[in-house]
């Protein structure tokens, strides 16, 4: 079945993407900062916690921003979002790395960090926060771009969409909107029209399911595809799973179970945020 691309992560591939791309910046700090850099275990020791250090405040910076997504969102106001994230990020995520930095030089050292580490480092580290809001902002709006034209192709399909049923020595185009659901039944694959009309397929319904827009139809089990218009609602049963309440129809039962491990898709299909 056709399916609306839906992000639960707004910024994905955000994960992926820093996980690659901290290290990098990391090596590019090192590569501004120091002039002359000897490949031994002190420079991979020393790399490798500042890596890590760029992880924890990424990760700290994140979750801000996953913060301010139910908190204040984008568009409740662009320019207070951008500054109000930009902002808290920036100290969130200096306030970590200079915590991490302090602990390391104290461990290792037994003295505060370096002068330079607040002179110099701090001032690169912080333009690298401007950077990852630009990311996480720029991901954003192309992930809605993409969800807006995913939507938009969808009712387009769906507006000239249907399929080919066979009536007699007719062929017919049932639309969408007209097809009140499907069911198996022995060998057959039978599609019902919201008149309470059957009609009779010659394809199984794994093929059918694969033209059929998910917006609006749910595979219930390996015999039922409801549309949406035949959902009246839905209550808890034992184990995690759901019986479904049917409007009248002839061709189907006034509920349906829907399974533990469907449950979970078939709430986000009904109620969609």
């Amino acid at each position: 079945m056709s399916t609306e691309r839906h992000h639960s992560n707004p910024y994905q591939p955000d994960v992926w993407l820093f996980l690659i791309l901290i290290p990098l910046i990391s090596a590019f700090n090192y590569y501004l900062t120091y002039s002359h850099i000897r490949l031994n275990w002190f420079l991979v020791i020393t790399f490798s916690l500042d890596t890590l250090q760029g992880y924890a405040a990424w990760w700290a910076v994140r979750s801000f921003i996953f913060f301010l997504d139910r908190k204040l969102q984008y568009e409740s106001g662009l320019s207070k979002r951008i500054g109000i994230q930009l902002a808290g990020s920036i100290i969130l995520g200096l306030s970590i790395i200079i915590a991490l930095t302090e602990l390391t030089s104290w461990v290792a050292k037994g003295k505060p960090a370096a002068l330079n580490f607040y002179t110099l480092d701090i001032f690169i580290i912080s333009i690298w926060f401007f950077v990852i809001n630009g990311v996480y902002t720029g991901l954003y709006f192309y992930n809605r771009w993409q969800d807006s034209e995913a939507r938009r192709k969808e009712e387009n399909r769906i507006r000239s969409g249907g399929f080919m049923v066979s009536q007699g020595q007719q062929d017919l185009l049932l639309d969408f909107g007209a097809l009140a659901g499907l069911y198996v039944e022995g060998e057959y694959v039978i599609a019902c029209h919201i008149n309470g009309k059957k009609f009779y397929l010659n394809q199984s319904l794994d093929k059918v399911e694969q033209k059929l827009p998910a917006t609006y139809f749910f595979r219930f089990n390996r015999q039922h595809i409801l549309h949406r218009q035949l959902v009246a609602g839905f209550r808890r049963a034992e184990n995690g799973k759901l019986m479904v309440q049917i409007n009248p129809s002839e061709n189907f039962p006034s509920e349906m179970p829907v399974s533990r491990t469907k449950a979970p898709a078939f709430k986000d299909w009904f109620r969609p945020e």
